[in-house]
C-alpha cells in the first residue's frame, strides 16, 4: 500500500516573494516555500501539524465545530477545498472564505458561532482569523528561528 503524497498549504497568495518571511497566503515559513519541493513527507507533515494546530488555536476563539462529520459533508456538498492534513476546525476558514458576506446556517454545517463572532459576516471573520493566524505563525517564527540565529551570534 502506498501513501498519499503530502500535499502544499499553498494558496496561490504568496506574499513571500515580496519578502515577507511568513506568507500572508498559506501562512508558511519564507524557508518551507522555498523549500517545500524538496521536504520529504514526514518533514511536510510537521509544517502541516504547526499550521493546524495553530488555525486550531484561532478559529477556536470564534468557532465551536460542534458536528466535524457535518461540516465535512457540507464542505464536499458546496464542492469546497478539503485539505486532508486539516482538521475540522482548520477547515472552517475555507467555508468563511467562501460564504463571503452572505449569511451562513451555522448549525447547517455543524458550527456553533462564539460570543466574539456575533454580528460579524463569514467574510469578516475570515479576515479576522486570518490576520491573527498570521500574527501567531509570525510569533512561532520569531521565537523559533530569530532567537536561535541571535543565540548563534
Amino acid at each position: 500500500m502506498t501513501l498519499k503524497r503530502v500535499g502544499t498549504p499553498c494558496v496561490g497568495i504568496c506574499s513571500t516573494t515580496y519578502g515577507d518571511t511568513v506568507c500572508r497566503g498559506c501562512k508558511r515559513f519564507l524557508h518551507e516555500v522555498v523549500d517545500w519541493n524538496r521536504y520529504s513527507d514526514p518533514e511536510k507533515r510537521l509544517v502541516w501539524r504547526r499550521l493546524d494546530e495553530l488555525l486550531c488555536l484561532v478559529v477556536d476563539n470564534y468557532i465551536e465545530v460542534t458536528d466535524p462529520a457535518r461540516l465535512h459533508q457540507q464542505m464536499v456538498l458546496q464542492n469546497l477545498r478539503l485539505q486532508a492534513e486539516l482538521s475540522a476546525a482548520a477547515r472552517v476558514p475555507e467555508l468563511l472564505r467562501a460564504a463571503g458576506r452572505q449569511q451562513l446556517d451555522w448549525p447547517a454545517f455543524g458550527l456553533l458561532p462564539r460570543r466574539q463572532a456575533t454580528g460579524l459576516s463569514p467574510r469578516e471573520l475570515y479576515d479576522l482569523i486570518s490576520a491573527e493566524f498570521h500574527a501567531l505563525s509570525s510569533a512561532h517564527y520569531e521565537r523559533a528561528h530569530l532567537r536561535a540565529v541571535s543565540d548563534v551570534s
